[in-house]
């Protein structure tokens, strides 16, 4: 090799050295002064899971591999799934290990113990999700109240169809009866009368189906105006008039001032007329039924009807509110009575921002008081306010459990 190729070769290799040595050292300065990369822990929670959860108004629940919960919403434990870092219903627990194992996410409604005694009360939707490689969600949501509002349409409906077979059977067996009799004008009378009696209480049903229906739509009043409850009451009683003139019933109606609310007229007056023809028809002959408007303290004007009845039992008195339900049911077929008038004044007070409630002892008659707010909020009534009696004259005041018998 001649002198001029072994110097040429010597810069090359000299120049190669030199690049290697450069790209070492900053390789090495680069490694120096680098910042480590985090290490990703399976174990932590996604950003903001917390907060999600702070503000959820459903349960939300997080389990981690242990099945310990190790974040939760408050509903979560107000609804008693959640104790300490334990979730409480196993059939929960198991959903979420399913989810865990496959990683699919499932979709359940369960029936849940509820309360130390363990009663079934609570219907839960769940929705259980993986969250991330080690977590679990769960969102709760509670369906005990759409379930019983289903269960209490499905009760309504059947009720309905049993309460409308009877008077349509009726009806039925009646007009085969005229059929059968035709050449018999008497019996034809006769069976037209009760086919009468039977239309008019199919279509009360259908009324009052219908009205309470419209009030369990409305929660309030769309268009209140002003509703003298003296003058409603008044309407109600010369409403039942009649039936009370059948059974020699006196009805008595006191009335004050300032008895104003505000509200529907047309309900008012069939709520009242609903708790005056019950007086009526639940009372025996030659007895007398007292209706008191009066204006209480507290802003509320207090209609009372008191009757001199048999009285209902304290069981039945938790229950007479109720759609259909009747204390005594043979005695209601017999006065045409529907099982709903009380339920539609029960709406009709809910309804006015009012309640209804009923003093009873059996032997000794019943008062239904109706409380409603009155119009004239903050106006100072004076206590001697004027009388007016449709009948004879008799104490202003409700009459006292202790005087119910004796109005």
């Amino acid at each position: 090799m001649d002198v001029t190729t072994a110097a040429t070769l010597g810069a090359m290799g000299g120049i190669a050295l030199s690049g290697i040595a450069v790209y070492a050292v900053r390789l090495s300065e680069r490694l120096q002064h680098r910042v480590p990369a985090p290490t990703e822990d399976p174990s932590a929670l996604p950003d903001g899971i917390a907060d999600v959860l702070a503000v959820l108004r459903s349960s939300g629940i997080v389990l981690d591999s242990a099945d310990s919960v190790v974040n939760n919403s408050p509903a979560a434990v107000a609804n008693g799934l959640v104790r300490a870092q334990d979730l409480t219903q196993p059939e929960l627990l198991e959903v979420a290990r399913l989810v865990r194992r496959d990683g699919v996410i499932r979709e359940v409604e369960l029936e849940l113990p509820k309360g130390p005694a363990g009663r079934p009360g609570l219907v839960v939707g769940a929705r259980v999700a993986p969250l991330g490689s080690e977590h679990v969600l769960l969102l709760v949501d509670d369906r005990s109240e759409s379930r019983r509002l289903e269960e209490i349409r499905r009760d309504f409906v059947a009720n309905v169809s049993h309460e409308l077979k009877t008077p349509v059977g009726g009806l039925a067996l009646l007009a085969e009866a005229v059929l059968d009799a035709h050449d018999d004008p008497e019996a034809v009378a006769r069976f037209a009368q009760r086919m009468q009696v039977e239309s008019l209480r199919l279509t009360r049903l259908v009324q009052e189906i219908v009205d309470l229906s419209r009030l369990q739509v409305a929660a309030s009043l769309s268009e209140p105006h002003p509703v003298d409850l003296a003058h409603a009451a008044r309407e109600a009683v010369d409403r039942s008039r009649l039936a009370a003139e059948d059974k020699d019933i006196e009805i008595a109606l006191v009335t004050g001032e300032d008895c104003s609310v505000w509200g529907d007229h047309a309900l008012l007056v069939t709520a009242i007329r609903n708790l005056v023809g019950n007086a009526v028809a639940y009372s025996e002959a030659h007895t007398r039924v007292t209706v008191s408007v009066r204006t209480v303290p507290g802003d509320v004007v207090e209609l009372a009807v008191t009757d001199q009845g048999q009285g209902i039992a304290m069981a039945d008195q938790q229950r007479i509110f109720e759609r259909f339900y009747r204390v005594d049911a043979a005695r209601s077929r017999s006065t045409g009575g529907t099982g709903l008038g009380l339920a539609i004044v029960k709406h009709v007070a809910a309804n006015h921002g009012g309640e209804v409630t009923v003093w009873s002892e059996p032997g000794r008659g019943s008062t239904f008081t109706l409380r409603l707010p009155s119009m004239l909020v903050g106006r100072q009534r004076d206590a001697d306010s004027r009388q007016t009696d449709d009948t004879v004259k008799v104490p202003f005041a409700s009459p006292t459990p202790q005087e119910a018998t004796h109005v």
